[in-house]
């Protein structure tokens, strides 16, 4: 563990990967837009867009996924042992992130698929909505509590991919 990782503000990390999230989102949704008008730039440009469709659809839910399993498998776990009161907290995030997951593998399948971007748009749009709600809960409930903790772990354990 380096001496970074013990003076993290861990509810201000938490924060900055939720906007990194958020600018992934938001970079997949216009991937879509350049899919479905063909926005690219070889002699093909629908090949080229939706070549970035599936990179930034596979990033976008690689990272929102890596994301909710460090939280599942490493720091709620941690947090209930130290606030075991935090529980109905904790159950509600995961059942989120449950949703999220099931979310998630829709839209990838309407990419894979080469459904409609209007389909796959509706797939975005609700990721976005539990998300955003999620994003909000979760610092509303931790980011106070997280930094004022001294946690043991790293960041990438704790918060997945995004973190640094």
């Amino acid at each position: 563990m380096s001496e970074h990782d013990r003076a993290v503000a861990w509810g201000e990390e938490l924060q900055r990967i939720h906007r990194r999230l958020r600018d992934a989102l938001a970079l997949t949704r216009n991937a879509i837009d350049d899919a479905e008008t063909g926005a690219g730039t070889t002699a093909d440009p629908n090949a080229d867009a939706a070549r970035d469709l599936l990179l930034y659809c596979r990033g976008f839910c690689q990272a929102l996924s890596g994301h909710h399993r460090g939280e599942d498998a490493v720091l709620f776990p941690e947090l209930l042992a130290d606030h075991p009161a935090l529980a109905p907290v904790i159950t509600q995030l995961s059942t989120d992130h449950s949703m999220i997951e099931y979310l998630l593998n829709g839209l990838a399948a309407a990419i894979e698929t080469g459904a409609p971007a209007a389909e796959q748009l509706r797939h975005l749009d609700g990721i976005e909505a539990v998300m955003e709600t999620h994003f909000r809960y979760e610092e509303k409930m931790l980011v106070g509590l997280l930094n004022a903790s001294e946690l043991a772990g790293t960041k990438h354990g704790y918060l997945g991919p995004l973190a640094e």
